[in-house]
């Protein structure tokens, strides 16, 4: 009984020990923002991604993950698979966004939010929140992607509302919006910005400022044909430059 118990207890150690290793690779890994998997991953693939190559290369430099991962651990129970990297970088989300919204602690903020399409030509919204933290400090976080079927106000708003509603945040709290100067997010009648102000009056909104800045240069340039032969040169050396290795490197 004894010897069963010791064993349960050293299995369930070299377990821990296996997953605190993947865990590290994989927090490097989304610190940095790069990619997990390779295009093969086989015994024989000289290169089988950045996770795999890096857990292999601290396990050889650790001698106790070494002995756990490399040599004695089950086939069935490596926690490198696909489904298991899944999960772990779930369950880092799932922290991170829990912090995040401690740190906020039920408090106003503001909404940054912008649309895209990601590479499989879905649309989605990004959304940040923004407030002042308990130290006093201004802070913006980065808290999740949202898919919305279109890209029509109240179809952005339903994405924006059901995904703060998951952290227990609502409209009320909103004290700013932040977006760019598209018709369905600007617009005074059914803009999302309305539709949100609508809920919450003192839900400021402000153009953003790095999109107003780039309609300023455009406009500008289009009233100035001074501006506009400056931006075009610039461009057109930036393209010619940039598109030789012997230019860049006499440069």
């Amino acid at each position: 009984m004894e010897n069963g118990e010791r064993q349960s207890s050293q299995t369930k150690l070299e377990y821990k020990i296996r997953l605190k290793a993947s865990i590290e690779v994989m927090r490097l890994l989304l610190n940095q923002g790069l990619a997990f998997r390779g295009h093969r991953e086989d015994e024989l693939s000289l290169n089988k991604g950045n996770f795999l190559e890096i857990l292999s290369w601290y396990a050889e430099r650790c001698d106790k993950i070494r002995d756990l991962m490399l040599k004695k651990a089950p086939k069935n129970d490596q926690l490198t698979s696909h489904k298991i990297q899944q999960d772990i970088i779930i369950a880092c989300k799932i922290e991170t966004v829990k912090a995040i919204m401690d740190d906020l602690n039920g408090d106003f903020f503001a909404l940054l939010v912008d649309e895209s399409c990601d590479v499989s030509r879905k649309e989605q919204v990004a959304i940040v929140l923004r407030y002042v933290n308990i130290c006093g400090s201004v802070v913006e976080h980065f808290i999740g992607i949202a898919h919305v079927r279109n890209t029509s106000a109240l179809c952005l708003k339903k994405a924006i509302v059901d995904y703060l509603a998951q952290h227990s945040l609502s409209l009320s709290y909103v004290r700013g919006q932040c977006y760019d100067g598209a018709s369905n997010i600007q617009g005074n009648l059914r803009g999302l910005k309305t539709l949100i102000q609508q809920e919450s009056k003192s839900a400021y909104s402000i153009h953003c400022f790095a999109h107003q800045l780039q309609l300023t240069l455009v406009a500008v340039s289009k009233k100035c044909l001074e501006v506009e032969e400056l931006v075009l040169l610039v461009s057109n050396i930036l393209n010619i430059v940039g598109g030789s290795f012997k230019r860049m490197d006499d440069l």
